[in-house]
């Protein structure tokens, strides 16, 4: 029957007889009465009573004892009712106070036990006590030894064996149990999503930075490779113009029949190009004075010198540009050779 006496209770087992010599076992405590009060306590091995006047009247295991706790019910500070068994292990260390101290130690124990436990289940919810047993069982242990120590036992350990709670409270948190879950793995895959984002944001701000950089270095690059190809056209300009002059200034008459041989031909390869581009073509009315086109050249070229020479602070005449002149003016009169050539040329290649 839940919560009464065990089965034990009152209920001597049989003692050894007065045999005058006994042998007593190890770890078993026996106490002798003499005329009915207490004599002594026999310790392991011999021992010798006195017939009719000692008597063993109790017997005592010094071993360590389990004693179960039947099923019990009690309430939770939230109001739940739980039903629980547990197993209590105990020791005898005072054979006489577990004698004398108490009637039945086993059966006190146990009705402690079960008390202890209302007691101590009194004070918490029900999370806490699915929680917390292994702090239960020590506040249950402590709570025992403090009220069993006058009985002569020790209690070594308490633990609960199962927990039963009402079938709607199983339910109920079963539901929590699966609405926690789904909580942390709705959670879980909004971490990841959210990681995932930054991520690709990352991965794009990367790409966009290095993109940037490629593109910086290209034009870099380019520019480079555009001043260094302005700086070269611009040194063999400059070689080439040099080496002109020197060749004009060394050639004289020569070199000026051949540069104004060489604008002449000038003349008509861009008049010849014009005809094959065009239907329409815009003829100078001099085409036929070649000998003026290009002493009117020379004179252009003679005045951009004199303005350069000006403007740096040199506008004394150059002698070397009064040759220049002479030597256009000779060349413009004996260039009627040449324009009739170069007419020829031109008749050609309009033809064509």
């Amino acid at each position: 029957m839940q919560g009464g006496p065990p089965t034990t209770y009152f209920k001597r087992p049989s003692l050894p007889a007065n045999t005058i010599i006994r042998f007593v076992p190890q770890q078993t405590a026996w106490v002798v009465e003499r005329m009915g009060k207490f004599n002594r306590i026999l310790e392991p091995g011999l021992a010798i009573l006195i017939p009719f006047i000692d008597r063993i009247a109790y017997v005592r295991s010094l071993k360590e004892s389990a004693i179960e706790i039947p099923s019990q019910s009690a309430i939770t500070a939230d109001n739940v009712t739980l039903d629980l068994d547990g197993v209590l292990y105990t020791r005898v260390f005072d054979a006489y106070k577990s004698s004398y101290g108490v009637e039945d130690p086993e059966y006190a124990i146990a009705q402690l036990a079960q008390t202890t436990m209302r007691s101590e289940i009194g004070q918490l919810t029900l999370d806490h006590v699915l929680k917390e047993r292994a702090n239960l069982n020590s506040n249950i242990t402590v709570a025992i030894n403090e009220a069993a120590k006058e009985w002569g036992v020790i209690c070594l350990r308490y633990e609960i064996r199962d927990i039963h709670a009402p079938a709607p409270v199983v339910e109920a948190m079963h539901r929590q149990v699966t609405a926690e879950r789904s909580k942390r793995a709705e959670i879980l895959e909004s971490e990841g999503q959210r990681q995932s984002a930054i991520n690709v944001a990352e991965g794009r701000k990367q790409s966009v930075i290095l993109a940037s950089e490629a593109m910086r270095s290209e034009q870099i690059n380019m520019a480079n490779g555009e001043a260094e190809a302005i700086l070269l056209k611009a040194k063999a300009t400059a070689a080439g113009i040099n080496a002109v002059s020197t060749a004009i200034a060394e050639g004289k008459d020569a070199a000026q029949g051949a540069l104004a041989l060489s604008v002449a031909e000038r003349y008509v390869d861009a008049f010849a190009k014009l005809a094959k581009e065009g239907t329409a073509v815009i003829v100078p009315g001099n085409v036929g004075d070649m000998g003026g086109m290009i002493a009117s050249a020379m004179a252009v070229y003679g005045k951009v010198n004199q303005s350069q020479q000006i403007a740096s602070g040199k506008a004394q005449k150059n002698p070397r540009f009064e040759e220049l002149e002479n030597e256009v003016e000779d060349v413009s009169k004996g260039t009627s050779d040449i324009g009739s050539s170069v007419l020829e040329s031109f008749e050609k290649a309009t033809q064509r």
